[in-house]
């Protein structure tokens, strides 16, 4: 049933299904349930160099998806997400379709604490939905959390492997070029450290579909001030290799 409202984005149907649904389509299940979605365009080719991933699956399209597998460990699967909810989580429910129960997110976000320093981890407790996608999936909220089971299975295998993190909410938005002044201070004083363009989404379809997801975010650009700091966080290839190296041993753990 559609929930009326004077704006569209608010306007929620509860009907579970819909017109074009993944789950109707018989796509072909995956051999495991296990996926890792990284940001790291660069660690990807790393991988692929050195022959530490091979192709499992590619989905076609407009956007063409691939899906490739650890050749040390093939019920690990990777892909390299898409940015924005509507692309990268879009995909992830097709994903879920296919029989994908167990989701690692890694990549980096603009920091909104200036004391968040670069590759420092932020493990994701939940968003600030200040975007359209997670809201024609979820009841609308100011807030969407991660499964509190989920998440603890995160931190517990980093606390046992002293591995330094922290732990909150990021802002989840749209438009990267319309984090102002004002929306910025707003963010912060909600408490998000983090901004992001996936994190709602991708949550409120793990709810959805019910299945285990998590992530993990760095500390990257810093745009807590007024002039933007780039801090050369997208060059940073170690810290990008590592945390994938990282979420290929924490999706077995869940």
């Amino acid at each position: 049933m559609v929930r009326a409202s004077e704006y569209p984005v608010l306007e929620f149907d509860s009907d579970q299904d819909a017109v074009v649904n993944p789950f109707k389509w018989n796509l072909e299940k995956f051999k495991t349930d296990k996926l890792i979605i990284t940001f790291f365009p660069e660690v990807m080719e790393s991988l692929k160099k050195d022959g530490l991933i091979e192709i499992e699956r590619q989905f076609g399209g407009e956007n063409p998806v691939d899906i490739y597998r650890f050749t040390d460990a093939p019920d690990i699967l990777i892909t390299l997400g898409y940015v924005g909810c509507p692309a990268c989580a879009g995909n992830l429910e097709v994903f879920a379709a296919c029989g994908l129960t167990k989701v690692m997110f890694c990549g980096g976000g603009g920091v909104l604490d200036k004391s968040i320093k670069v590759g420092e981890l932020l493990v994701v407790e939940g968003a600030i939905r200040d975007e359209g996608f997670s809201y024609h999936y979820i009841d609308p909220s100011r807030y969407i959390y991660t499964d509190k089971a989920v998440t603890k299975k995160v931190t517990d295998y980093l606390d046992e492997h002293k591995i330094s993190y922290l732990t909150g909410i990021t802002w989840t938005t749209d438009a990267m070029f319309r984090e102002t002044k004002a929306l910025v201070e707003q963010r912060k004083a909600e408490g998000a450290k983090i901004v992001e363009m996936e994190q709602a989404g991708c949550i409120a379809i793990a709810q959805f579909r019910k299945f285990d997801y998590a992530a993990i975010i760095y500390g990257g650009d810093d745009v807590s001030h007024d002039d933007w700091d780039t801090r050369s966080w997208n060059s940073r290839k170690g810290i990008r290799y590592n945390l994938v190296m990282l979420c290929r041993e924490l999706v077995n753990n869940f």
